[in-house]
C-alpha cells in the first residue's frame, strides 16, 4: 500500500486494533505499515499508563514542529492530552512564550500544568514583555508565588515583581473567570488576582 494512502486513512491517533480495523489487515501487517510510516517520520508513539501504545499519525510530524503542549508535558508532572495540537514551525517556542500561552488558554488543567515551567524560566525580561503585551503580568506574578509554595523555582527578578505589582486602586481580576481560591487568599490580595486552585488541586506536585 502506498504511503499517501496509508497516511490519509490512518491520520489521527490510532492503536494497533483501530489501525487494523481501518486497513482491514491482520496485526503483523498493520505493525509493518505503522513501522513504515514511522520510519518516514509520520508517526509519534506514546505509551499509556496501562502500557498500551498509541500512535499519533500526521503529515505535520514529518515537519518536526513543536506544540506548546509538548513543551509543557516535557517539564510538568501534570500531563495534558488534547485532540487538537497546534504546531509551531521554523522556531522553538521559549518557555516564557509557552507560559504566557498556557495562561491565555483559560484552561484549568493547562494553567495547572504550566506551573512547572517556573522551575526553568530564566528570561524574566522576555516574560515581562510578553505578559505585558497580553495584559497578564499580575496573573504571572500570582501564579509564580503559588508555584513557589509547592516546588523549588527560579527567583523572580525584582524588576518583574516591582513592575507587575498592582497599585492600590487596581481592581481584582481572575486567572480563570469565576474561579477563586480559599487557601491562597494572601497571594490573591498581594496581586489582586483570583487564583483558580486550592491546596488539594496541587497534589500532583507533591
Amino acid at each position: 500500500m502506498e504511503t499517501e494512502i496509508l497516511l490519509k486513512r490512518l491520520e489521527g491517533v490510532q492503536t494497533i486494533d483501530s489501525a487494523s480495523n481501518i486497513l482491514k489487515t491482520n496485526k503483523p501487517k498493520t505493525i509493518y505499515y505503522l513501522f513504515r510510516l514511522r520510519k518516514e517520520g509520520y508517526v509519534k508513539t506514546k505509551r499509556l499508563s496501562d502500557n498500551k501504545r498509541v500512535y499519533s499519525i500526521s503529515f505535520e510530524n514529518k515537519l518536526k514542529g513543536t506544540s506548546y503542549f509538548e513543551i509543557i508535558n516535557r517539564y510538568s508532572p501534570v500531563k495534558i492530552a488534547t485532540p487538537i495540537t497546534y504546531k509551531i514551525y521554523g522556531k522553538n517556542p521559549s518557555l516564557e512564550e509557552t507560559l504566557v500561552y498556557s495562561i491565555k488558554t483559560g484552561s484549568l488543567r493547562t494553567v495547572l500544568a504550566s506551573l512547572a515551567l517556573f522551575k526553568k524560566i530564566t528570561n524574566w525580561s522576555e516574560l515581562y514583555q510578553l505578559a505585558k503585551k497580553n495584559r497578564i503580568e499580575r496573573q504571572v506574578g500570582a501564579l509564580y508565588d503559588l508555584a513557589k509554595k509547592i516546588m523549588r523555582v527560579r527567583r523572580m527578578h525584582d524588576r518583574f515583581r516591582n513592575n507587575a505589582l498592582p497599585n492600590k486602586d487596581y481592581n481584582f481580576e481572575y486567572t480563570i473567570p469565576g474561579l477563586m481560591s480559599k487557601d491562597f487568599r494572601y497571594i490573591e490580595k498581594t496581586w489582586k488576582i483570583y487564583l483558580p486552585f486550592n491546596k488539594n488541586d496541587l497534589s500532583d506536585y507533591k
